[in-house]
């Protein structure tokens, strides 16, 4: 049950909102559309002493609008420049939305700034709504454009980042007014005074931007390599493996205490699931990679599962994991994952264990399986895994740099060029990060890295990186008017922290197992919603105007069970 007493909500009353971010904005002629914008985090309340700072919900976004003459920049924040298009800069050096290639610009990624966190993302107040793209006037809202032709359409895509603590999120409209306006003569012909129709003419989509880059993306054929740590250090208690002493269930077992092994198996299968519930055009491969014993000749590496459509065969080898990685750890040599010579027990004590962990070769093995069993057709990805630095271990094997072979991998040497995704779990970012990039391009980008902290975190990385594989998940796609309402309804619509769980925003209720909380220390997710006035529109949106109230309300997932509080009067 929620506990709601311990829970402080700002007041969002409309003075309030409109004396932090100015008038509301309402735009005429031809058809009009405006909005403001409103945010709102929870202050958590600790004994009954306010302990600010504890969940600290921060905004950014991109806005595009396109009235003919293809996508300009509206508005973004932070914009250091304020010329419309996301900018911010730290340590002297820009970094730029760039939503174009442009060989000679780094920062050209198309995406909400990635490098944007708790520490950098200036206040609301600081905020700069931008030009008309129009009328060259200043806007004094998040969305106030004039003159809206047919066929103009628009787009905005906001970037969510919780700070310190996770959280369930809202978004939510206010003060949503549809006004006839002045009528021209046509459309005095066709209504009632007074009626508003540009909110029904006006057709828009809400959807999770899994990329951040303002455009809706539908699905593409992949070909994905799991390249997971089969270290002692992700299962034996004496090496950090295990997290807690809460019960796990995990493929038809429940044990005692939860091991980070464990919630790789629960995020991979989930992963895995996910992709088979949306028939994506995927095949997806398991390799893993442990270290090298002192009486070990080669590395524990190897390919448990090559490239297959058939994902049923992926669930089985991503199935009983604990034991898999101790018949490499503990086990006979060679070690075979799967020949049940290991112990699982995470408290035993773990002989013969490796002194290194190997990701470089485990990247070279997923990668002569992209190789060899990758469809010419499909892109090509390799999510790795790990807790740890990589290092040679007693034996004499000479290995892979990771980095090096990262490089390798996004460079197609040896074919085929890959994006290498990497999630760190409580280990050594700097390697992880280092590796992770598009394919062909450098590495250290921060889209393809993951830093979990808290490795209960696994399976929400897991979920997000196969929302990111799939085509992306669409809210409601319907007129902004039938959006308003939705959002304007009760608390708003709960948003997902976790798109692979099969969760309705719009049917489920805010407390249904499947919704998750989203991540906290600052882990940027995103939602978008675009709108375009259809060419065919009539007269009858003459002289309309639209306003409207945006914005996301956030309690801390701890003591909550995502019910929402109930809005004030």
């Amino acid at each position: 049950m929620a506990d709601k007493d311990n829970i402080g909500t700002f007041d969002l009353s409309r003075r309030k909102l409109l004396a932090g971010l100015g008038a509301v904005g309402v735009a005429s002629a031809g058809a009009g559309l405006g909005t403001t914008a409103y945010f709102n985090d929870t202050e958590s309340f600790d004994g009954n002493t306010l302990t600010a700072g504890q969940l600290d919900l921060l905004v950014d976004w991109q806005q595009t609008y396109d009235f003919g003459e293809g996508d300009q920049f509206v508005s973004a924040h932070p914009d250091h420049d304020g010329d419309g298009e996301q900018s911010v800069e730290t340590d002297g050096e820009v970094f730029r939305y760039s939503d174009f290639p442009d060989n000679e610009d780094d920062d050209s990624n198309g995406a909400n700034l990635p490098v944007l966190d708790c520490e950098n993302i200036p206040p609301l107040e600081e905020a700069d709504f931008g030009t008309d793209p129009v009328t060259g006037e200043e806007m004094g809202s998040l969305v106030q454009l004039t003159d809206v032709k047919p066929g103009d359409s628009g787009e905005i895509t906001f970037s969510l980042h919780l700070c310190d603590n996770p959280g369930y999120i809202w978004m939510q409209a206010g003060n949503v007014s549809d006004d006839g306006g002045t009528f021209t003569e046509p459309e005095s012909l066709l209504q009632d005074a007074g009626v508003g129709d540009l909110g029904d003419a006006i057709q828009a989509k809400l959807w999770y931007d899994e990329d951040c880059d303002n455009v809706y993306d539908p699905a593409e054929p992949v070909d994905i390599m799991l390249t997971l740590d089969f270290s002692g250090s992700m299962l034996y208690d004496q090496y950090g493996g295990v997290v807690s002493d809460d019960d796990i269930a995990v493929s038809g077992s429940t044990y005692a205490e939860t091991t980070k092994i464990d919630l790789v198996e629960l995020g991979t299968r989930q992963f895995v699931d996910y992709l088979q519930s949306q028939a994506s055009d995927v095949q997806v491969g398991v390799t893993y990679f442990d270290g090298e014993g002192s009486d070990d000749t080669v590395p524990r590496t190897g390919v448990i599962q090559s490239l297959t459509s058939d994902l049923s065969l992926v669930d089985a080898a991503l199935s009983g994991l604990r034991q898999k990685l101790a018949d490499v750890v503990t086990g006979s040599q060679p070690s075979s994952p799967g020949d049940g010579d290991g112990d699982p027990n995470p408290f035993a004590n773990a002989s013969g264990i490796a002194t290194g962990t190997y990701i470089g070769e485990g990247i070279d093995d997923a990668q002569a399986d992209l190789d060899a069993n990758g469809r010419p057709s499909a892109a090509k990805r390799n999510i790795v895994l790990s807790d740890g630095e990589s290092f040679n271990g007693t034996g004499s094997t000479t290995f892979s740099s990771p980095t090096g072979a990262a490089t390798d991998a996004r460079a197609a040497s040896p074919n085929p060029a890959t994006d290498v995704y990497t999630i760190n779990v409580d280990g050594s970012a700097s390697t992880l990060q280092a590796m992770a990039g598009p394919a062909g391009g450098a590495g250290g980008d921060p889209t393809f890295f993951n830093d979990v902290d808290d490795p209960l975190n696994i399976p929400t990385v897991f979920g997000n990186l196969a929302a990111q594989t799939v085509q992306e998940k669409v809210i409601m796609d319907d007129s902004l008017g039938n959006i308003l309402a939705a959002l304007a309804d009760g608390n708003g619509v709960p948003l997902d922290g976790n798109r692979a769980t099969p969760y309705d925003e719009l049917g489920d209720d805010p407390d249904h197992p499947t919704r998750d909380p989203f991540e906290g220390n600052g882990v940027m997710h995103c939602v978008a919603l675009s709108w375009e006035l259809p060419f065919d529109v009539g007269n009858e949106v003459q002289g309309d105007t639209l306003a409207f109230d945006l914005g996301f309300y956030t309690e801390q997932s701890r003591h909550n069970d995502g019910t929402g509080p109930d809005l004030p009067a």
